[in-house]
């Protein structure tokens, strides 16, 4: 039992997770009823699915849209698949060539996904800063020169005046010839709010029309996806294609919104296209997901410069099953798409990111406080944010509203657009905004937020200028910060679930980077007004750089980004890499630590497993907890007064019976029997596979008619001579599929299908065929346990 109770089951392989159980577990037995079949054939009941009629058919094994996949079965298939091409690398040396081409098909697929994924990106940004500059004006030397760009290039640039240059012009002022002015201001302002409109239109009309799975931020489809649901088309190429180009668009736009989450979506859609070049990963859904988990690495891998980080986000957050051998190819593949996105250097700065700092001075001890005051702030935020953000996309769903999504984003976007104008420290992209708000002060500054008033007998080093009075830009600067904060927490939550490619983690670090500047400005100040207090006395001597406002805003960061993620490991090597602040691992620590536990005092699921709820994804989380105490013949079907279950017989049940069962029920399979009377359960049989068998026998076989009859013994019922032929179908039976007694905990139930993840569980006493638990039946069943309505589980 110690397996089930076993918490990081994502690392163990899952064929031997199965073992263990079945040898451990007494309510998990091997079925009667199959003494005919050799042990080899017991074993690969699941695996032997290619060899109808001697020879393979299409399409046998595979999954219909929305339907989940069969871990065991995939895992047992590639199994054989491997064994068969093991035994024939010895037969000659070409066949040995091939061995080797296949186990290094996994590395060349990885190698791929980075170069791809880390290409995008930077194109990605590029082409954001670009778009972002051009609401405001437009290079006259190149038009496709950003603004930073454009002034790098002119020889008439000053240090004082860096983002001031000849080559680049306002609106206003190319269309007028006035830089200044209410006339000018008004233009700049008016063409601002329509450029923002026309991105945004472009963006929500590419999605509706032509890829509508681009919309969104994607991770908790990709996290269901990965839990071995099938969603057709989600990581396709056409979403790929929108996806990325409406990115661009939507970040443009000046929607409060991100471009990171998506590009996780951007980066799983990269492999799936290439898992497609290889029959090892595009025949085998549990080796595609394998594939997947990876490219989620290489996606944060490029969105934060991240490698590290995106490992662990793939292995914290997203991955539903995580071996060792993908541990590996993830970081290679994040490697190699953080590598990419360094040889293009999008930012200019030959780093990978742009939130890149240098804080000189160390942080004390006492300065814990405030910086679990941060985690605090993170996790009510984190809850406040999530609560809204659902009651908001429920009332979409189900009102008038969900049926004008173009409206919408146009609506949001210009009250957006004509509210952040006026506040500069809105009107800016969130990426500057977070980049400013994480920056230390220097001599060199000229930001309004480093406006303090120096020490004209100041003689100290460049790196160590000591803590100052606020002058009043700094005050200015404060003010405008908070109305950017509640600007920003309130649309926010109106913007994310739009039909638009959307990101969270940019917003959401935006939130925490102002609420920390302004803490840290005011304990600055404190520190400095109040060096003789006993908190300052010990470490915080007159004339001494004692506090760093910009240290403050990286650890709001990462509280407001961990209350709505409740990422805790993975968030804070994410923003020790994202800022290069190696030593201010603790500060970030403790506040990651401090949001998580104030966010889930107020409910345990993050932003993402909330949506997956609102959605209705078949999705069991490895991290929640089912107490109750119910059996599984609390769950199972049929109940009382339901008709009986639709079996089928070993060798008594012909074609025409098949056909209309499969014509008169949409059951996934079909647990077969010895007779209707005995009920003794033989083995079990999938619907499509079902279907393609009988649909490839009536083509290619013989004298198979409606009133054949189908067996899945091994061999043929005695019937008369004067019946037509019958048909084989034991190949594609599933011998061994899983089983548990009726009076089986529902606890050690679920435990099974996350821990294994299994479609469906066969119930039965002394091998009597009783019922069947599905998924969607355990996820019926704890929605209905927390008192959920258990009809929001929608898909099959």
């Amino acid at each position: 039992s110690f397996v089930l109770n076993y918490q990081n089951s994502f690392l163990n392989n899952h064929a031997l997770q199965s073992l263990l159980v079945l040898n451990s577990l007494p309510v998990c037995s091997p079925l009667p009823g199959v003494s005919s079949a050799t042990p080899t054939e017991e074993m690969n009941g699941a695996g032997n699915l290619m060899d109808f009629l001697d020879e393979p058919f299409p399409d046998v094994g595979t999954y219909e849209d929305f339907h989940t996949i069969d871990w065991l079965r995939e895992k047992s298939r590639d199994t054989d698949r491997h064994r068969k091409i093991t035994s024939k690398s010895k037969e000659s040396f070409w066949e040995l060539i091939k061995s080797l081409l296949d186990a290094w098909s996994g590395w060349v697929v990885m190698l791929l996904i980075g170069l791809l994924s880390g290409t995008l990106a930077g194109v990605i940004d590029l082409a954001v800063d670009w778009m972002t500059d051009l609401k405001e004006g437009v290079c006259l030397s190149a038009f496709w020169y950003s603004h930073e760009q454009c002034c790098w290039t002119s020889n008439e640039t000053t240090f004082d005046d860096r983002d001031k240059c000849p080559q680049w012009q306002k609106w206003a002022e190319l269309m007028t010839g006035h830089a200044e002015g209410a006339g000018a201001y008004v233009l700049n302002y008016f063409l601002y709010v329509l450029w923002a409109l026309l991105f945004s239109f472009l963006a929500v009309s590419l999605v509706r029309v032509f890829a509508p799975y681009a919309c969104g931020s994607g991770i908790p489809e990709i996290k269901t996806i990965l839990s071995g649901f099938i969603i057709r088309g989600y990581l396709g190429k056409w979403t790929l294609l929108i996806k990325t180009v409406t990115l661009v668009l939507a970040v443009s736009s000046g929607l409060s919104l991100g471009k990171e989450g998506p590009l996780v979506h951007v980066a799983c859609c990269c492999g799936n296209l290439f898992c497609s070049l290889f029959s090892k990963y595009s025949k085998n859904e549990g080796k595609r997901r394998e594939v997947l988990s990876a490219a989620a690495a290489a996606g944060v891998s490029v969105a934060f410069g991240a490698p590290i980080g995106g490992v662990l986000f793939s292995l914290e957050e997203v991955s539903y099953y995580f071996p060792l051998k993908t541990l590996w190819r993830s970081f290679f593949a994040a490697l190699v798409a953080a590598f990419t996105l360094r040889s293009i250097n999008p930012f200019g700065n030959s780093r990978l990111v742009l939130f890149y700092v240098e804080y000189h001075t160390p942080w004390y001890m006492a300065e814990l406080v405030p910086f679990i005051l941060l985690g605090v702030f993170g996790g009510l935020w984190g809850t406040l944010f999530i609560r809204a953000n659902i009651a908001w996309c429920r009332r979409r769903k189900t009102t008038q509203l969900g049926k004008y999504p173009v409206l919408e984003v146009i609506a949001v976007t210009g009250i957006t657009a004509v509210l952040a104008f006026p506040n500069p420290y809105t009107r800016r992209s969130t990426s500057e905004l977070i980049s400013e708000l994480f920056n230390d002060c220097g001599a060199l500054e000229s930001s309004q937020l480093c406006d303090y008033i120096n020490n004209p007998n100041m003689s100290r080093p460049v790196d160590d200028i000591p803590d100052r009075p606020a002058g009043p830009g700094v005050y200015n600067a404060l003010w405008q910060l908070a109305l950017a904060l509640v600007f920003k927490i309130v649309i926010t939550i109106f913007t994310f679930g739009m039909k638009i490619p959307s990101g969270l983690f940019i917003p959401s670090m935006a939130v925490g980077a102002i609420a920390g500047r302004i803490v840290g400005i005011a304990v600055e100040q404190m520190a400095y007004h109040h060096h003789d207090w006993i908190i300052f006395k010990n470490w915080c001597r007159p004339g001494a750089d004692c506090v760093t406002p910009g240290l403050y805003a990286m650890v709001g960061a990462a509280a407001c980004l961990g209350g709505v993620t409740r990422m805790t490991v993975s968030l804070v090597v994410i923003m020790f890499e994202l800022t290069g602040g190696l030593e201010y691992i603790v500060p970030l620590m403790a506040a990651a630590v401090t949001s998580k536990w104030v966010a889930d005092a107020f409910g345990k699921e993050g932003i993402y497993e909330s949506h997956i709820q609102l959605n209705g994804y078949p999705y069991l989380d490895v991290r929640d907890e089912f107490t109750h105490r119910t059996l599984a013949t609390d769950v199972m079907r049929p109940r009382r007064n339901d008709p009986p279950l639709a079996v089928l017989t070993q060798d008594t049940t012909t074609v025409e019976d098949v056909e209309a069962l499969i014509k008169d029920t949409d059951y996934n399979g079909f647990p077969v029997v010895v007779s209707r009377e005995s009920e003794r359960l033989i083995g079990f049989v999938q619907r499509r596979d079902l279907t393609l068998a009988i649909k490839t026998a009536r083509q290619k076989q013989d004298g198979v008619v409606s009133s054949s009859v189908v067996y899945f013994t091994e061999d043929a019922p005695q019937l008369p001579a004067s019946n037509p032929q019958p048909l084989k179908l034991r190949r594609i039976l599933n011998l061994s599929p899983f089983t548990v007694t009726d009076h089986t905990p529902m606890e050690t139930v679920v435990d099974i299908f996350r821990k294994l993840g299994l479609r469906q569980c066969l119930v039965t006493r002394s091998g009597r065929l009783l019922g069947i638990i599905t998924k969607k039946d355990v996820l019926r069943h704890m929605a209905q346990m927390m008192n959920q309505d258990p009809e929001s589980i929608m898909f099959n």
